[in-house]
């Protein structure tokens, strides 16, 4: 239940990755342990001692904001020393009324908005006790095609089963896009679905609250008739749960395919395969499941040009090789632009604080895939902007020229070059600056040899 979640390869947060923002940090739900064989008692189970104890363990590791009633993690411990007994006979009676989530917006990479869901403290400590106590029950269910949010599976694993895909002549892939997906699971389907292993009604009843529990936005509070908010400790298990139906059609349809989460690619051989899959896949999840497919984005293509989980498939003498998607880059690219902005009126050792702690995270999972030529690069790129912030923060010419003769350059030369007209991007790539602020001053500063770094992770 304590081991690190392997999303990444540092253990560190990552932007714009699968995970929710408010998951940072988090670990795996459970372990997998013995199935637990008494099903009709499991509300028992579900809030013995140890497994309180274990889920508060892991509400506070995973920190997060407040949720409607303003009680942080902090302020958890304490309240439940005074209020124990009687929340858990609330619990156990069946009176427990869960509070609506908080609803916030994160922005997606595409420009979009993904709808999070915070539930208060409290909340997240039943949904995480909850969780712990069914994933060993459903996990013998899951498909062995699906990687998301379970134990010991993760984001590398599932680019790494594509590849030998493709390597095994399914060139073709159907990629599927299920629109708002968390906010469109139909309740009545899921709560059929977890009866079929869960006996104890109250825990049904329990999660259908939760279900119906609502979203305040704005100050309002509006009830929910579909979905399970995004952001709770409880829904990736239930989303998991919800398209194991989906994964087990596929499987008996003797499809290749990989899923996490809501993100499902199918592989195939060719093009008339793949127009045949996509017009049937789509109809069971539109049909059967309620979910809506976005038509738009669901496209048949091939794993070379199209992005699945940040990568792309690329060939090399020989083999078959992972790269990180040119869209990945491109984003990487502008999020370091805008760090590095000459504009910004913060400090170097702020700049080359965040800056490392963006592409720490950012190699921390990209840093399986083949781009050592893309990060050297990037790296005398990244350099090259740090030069020309500096350049900037010098202003004027006295002081440029001091900081050049600081930094081992005669003072005629200094003079001359302190008083150039060049500009300031046309300066940070000319030799003035590459024999001043050399690339060991940098790191003296504070950079991260981005290449460096890579080539350690990329060993692992």
């Amino acid at each position: 239940m304590l081991r690190e979640q392997k999303t990444s390869k540092m253990g560190c947060p990552c932007q714009g990755m699968l995970e929710a923002e408010s998951n940072k940090g988090a670990r795996s739900m459970v372990s997998l342990g013995p199935v637990i064989k008494n099903r009709v008692n499991l509300l028992e189970r579900i809030l013995s001692k140890d497994n309180l104890n274990a889920a508060y363990l892991q509400v506070k590791r995973n920190k997060g904001a407040a949720g409607v009633d303003g009680m942080e993690v902090g302020e958890m411990l304490s309240w439940l020393k005074e209020n124990k007994e009687k929340f858990l006979a609330s619990l156990r009676d069946g009176k427990y009324k869960p509070k609506a989530v908080r609803r916030v917006e994160i922005p997606k990479p595409d420009g979009g908005k993904r709808k999070l869901g915070i539930p208060t403290v409290l909340d997240r400590l039943i949904q995480q006790s909850i969780a712990q106590v069914l994933q060993p029950i459903f996990e013998k269910k899951f498909s062995e095609n699906s990687y998301g949010f379970r134990p010991r599976r993760n984001a590398h694993q599932a680019i790494k089963q594509a590849k030998s895909y493709y390597e095994e002549g399914y060139t073709k892939i159907v990629d599927l896009d299920l629109a708002q997906y968390f906010d469109t699971v139909n309740h009545d389907i899921l709560i059929n679905m977890l009866r079929e292993e869960v006996k104890d009604e109250r825990v049904i009843e329990l999660i259908r609250k939760y279900l119906k529990s609502g979203v305040m936005e704005g100050g309002i509070v509006r009830a929910t008739e579909a979905g399970t908010p995004q952001g709770g400790n409880l829904s990736p298990l239930l989303s998991n749960i919800y398209l194991t139906k989906f994964d087990k059609l596929l499987e008996r349809r003797g499809h290749k395919f990989v899923r996490y989460a809501d993100d499902c690619n199918i592989y195939v051989k060719t093009e008339r395969a793949a127009k045949r899959v996509m017009t049937s896949s789509v109809s069971y999840l539109e049909r059967k499941l309620k979910l809506k497919v976005n038509h738009k984005k669901s496209k048949i293509g091939s794993p070379l040009r199209e992005k699945f989980l940040g990568f792309a498939l690329h060939k090399t003498p020989g083999k078959m090789g992972i790269r990180p998607h040119r869209k990945v880059l491109k984003r990487f690219k502008q999020k370091v632009k805008e760090i590095t902005g000459r504009s910004r009126g913060r400090s170097i050792d702020a700049i080359l604080q965040e800056l490392r702690r963006y592409t720490t995270g950012w190699l921390g999972y990209y840093a399986m895939a083949d781009m050592r030529n893309k990060m050297q690069a990037m790296n005398q790129w990244i350099r090259r902007r740090l030069r020309m912030y500096l350049w900037k923060q010098w202003k004027k010419i006295s002081t440029k020229q001091e900081n050049l003769k600081r930094l081992g350059m005669d003072e005629e030369h200094a003079w001359q070059y302190a008083n150039t007209r060049r500009g300031y991007w046309r300066t940070a790539g000319s030799p003035i600056l590459q024999q001043t602020l050399t690339d060991k001053y940098l790191e003296s500063l504070g950079y991260m040899n981005i290449v460096k770094k890579y080539e350690v992770l990329h060993l692992r």
